[in-house]
């Protein structure tokens, strides 16, 4: 694109109606051309500086350099500019009858979708009336103030959105925290895959109108589509900047019904600014700003940066979902029905990890057997991708086929690891496999385990006994196999197989974890079904951001009945 195409398309996207009376002096800089000429300016720069339109554009703004201009204060924004950063200074300038003025300016860099700085935004104000003598150095600290507030508001934006696994709650978020530090009242509308409006969130500063705000969000929003801001901003280019501008109360009734109108009048009307949220390819939605005393200049530059940041943050949070969905989908497809076998009580639970948009290796299995016996299985597979997962599938296939030809649970993880490093389906896996028969007065368990934690067997009164023989190399690496371990199961008791994220963390190792496990186990009632029991489990041990993916089997032998 060559720079008279990007000076135009900038200027087109612009407002220039509604800002050229703006009391706040403008200017646009195009930062892809040589020597960062300005492009654009409003009515209240040229009023300023006395310079007209036509004798600025195509120039760098150094002409409002003078004799008594701070060389230093120059070279600070020379620097700031070269190195992407925005900057804040009070420096001497001079209009074009040649009068001196102290300019409180603030310089801002605007971004493309791929990070590159195609532009700068520059607002200018006179405070000579408040520069006298040592006060040019109070002025350049209150703008360095306002620029930290700015980073600091911005960094508080961006932090909340990612921490958000709700789309919607990450909407609300953004005009909780950034209407009423910008604005009197505004919103946040986004758009749906059609580009039409799904919803909006309505905020506003004064406790008092929280109501009225409440009152015109659940009204119709088809008002949203009618406003030619609005539809100036779903359409701009990435060289788009929001100014403020006055609200049109003239043309307010052919868009809005009469209770929209008094709802809009009561929040306050005056200035507004209506900022798109630009993702990577599109813009997603808009934040609407309204300030019934009109907006500081800080107000704009933060604007103009929090569209890009929080559009991105959305977009991300859109993505995330989307993809774990599809993740979860595929994930619950891999995991079997659980049968209802007569005499066995089982609950089983899959939490996937909140950290990863990737499927887990996680799984777990109950598989009745042509003698009579129920194989009961759970196993992780290292890594989280579609590779862990397909390996996954492929491994309870085999452990299925093994337990399915009779194969004791110390020979069917010993044929497994095996092949599986004879084919190379996976890196590494760990799984415990048992045999379970019923008899008249509980049950006799064959188990084994292929580097993987015990299970734990829960007896009536509260004892608990961990499964920790039948220990093996996990799946994948060369060592010996085939040990296995037996152990008479009670009528009443609870067995429990899980993976290591129900119990392991960062701030707690497998073993502490195993031990928690134990005591929690304890502790429940005899009587707790195995629903019961698995519920606690996962409350008791599955936090908001869990780390990791959790399997967990639970099986019991119901007490006989008279």
């Amino acid at each position: 694109m060559s720079s008279n195409d990007r000076t135009a398309g900038l200027q087109g996207d612009l407002p220039l109606r509604a800002v050229l009376a703006s009391d706040l002096a403008l200017s646009i800089s195009d930062a892809l051309q040589p020597d960062n000429p300005l492009v654009w300016v409003n009515g209240a720069f040229t009023r300023l500086t006395g310079y007209p339109a036509d004798e600025v554009l195509g120039r760098n703004c150094r002409f409002l350099q003078g004799p008594d201009t701070d060389a230093v204060a120059v070279a600070r924004i020379r620097t700031a500019l070269d190195e992407g950063r925005a900057s804040a200074s009070v420096i001497r300038n001079y209009r074009r009858d040649g009068s001196p003025f102290w300019n409180q300016v603030v310089i801002s860099p605007v971004s493309d979708e791929t990070g590159l700085i195609t532009h700068h935004v520059g607002i200018q104000a006179d405070v000579s009336d408040r520069a006298d003598g040592d006060r040019v150095r109070d002025l350049e600290m209150e703008l360095v103030e306002q620029a930290t507030a700015r980073l600091d508001l911005l960094a508080r934006i961006s932090d909340e959105l990612v921490r958000h696994l709700d789309y919607d709650d990450a909407v609300d978020a953004l005009g909780d925290i950034a209407i009423p530090a910008l604005a009197t009242w505004g919103y946040v509308a986004m758009t749906d895959d059609r580009g039409r409006f799904a919803r909006v969130h309505l905020v506003t500063g004064d406790p008092h109108d929280r109501e009225t705000a409440r009152a015109l969000a659940d009204a119709d929003i088809s008002w949203l589509a009618r406003s030619p801001k609005i539809a100036e901003a779903l359409t701009s280019s990435p060289g788009f900047v929001a100014t403020p501008y006055s609200v049109d109360l003239a043309g307010l009734p052919d868009r809005t019904t009469p209770e929209q109108l008094d709802l809009l009048r009561r929040l306050g009307l005056g200035s507004a600014m209506v900022v798109p949220l630009r993702a990577r390819d599109r813009v997603i939605g808009v934040l609407a700003l309204v300030a019934v005393d009109g907006f500081s200049g800080d107000a704009v530059v933060t604007a103009a940066h929090l569209g890009r940041r929080a559009g991105l943050a959305l977009d991300n949070v859109r993505l995330f979902l989307a993809e774990r969905t599809a993740a979860l989908t595929l994930q619950h497809s891999l995991l079997p029905q659980i049968p209802q076998i007569p005499g066995l009580d089982i609950a089983t639970a899959y939490v996937p990890s909140t950290r990863r948009t990737e499927v887990g290796g996680d799984w777990f299995d109950v598989l009745p057997l042509p003698d009579g016996a129920i194989g009961l299985a759970v196993g992780d597979v290292v890594g989280h991708d579609l590779r862990a997962a397909a390996a996954m599938g492929q491994l309870r296939s085999l452990l299925r086929s093994y337990a399915w030809e009779g194969s004791t649970p110390g020979q069917v993880l010993a044929r497994a690891d095996e092949l599986v490093r004879g084919l190379d389906i996976a890196d590494i896996a760990t799984c415990a496999y048992l045999r379970w028969r019923s008899s008249d007065d509980g049950a006799h368990v064959t188990y084994a385990r292929a580097g993987h934690p015990p299970p734990l067997l829960r007896l009536v009164g509260g004892e608990v006994r961990s499964l920790d023989e039948g220990l093996s190399t996990p799946i994948g690496l060369a060592g010996p196999g085939g040990a296995e371990a037996t152990i008479d199961v009670p009528a009443g008791a609870t067995l429990v197989l899980y993976t290591d994220g129900l119990v392991e963390r960062r701030d707690r190792g497998l073993r502490d974890g195993i031990a928690a496990l134990t005591a929690e186990l304890s502790a429940l009632p005899d009587g707790a079904d195995a629903t019961k029991v698995k519920d606690r489990l996962v409350e008791a041990f599955v936090g908001p951001h869990q780390e990791d993916d959790v399997c967990l089997l639970v099986v019991r032998r119901a007490l006989p009945t008279s």
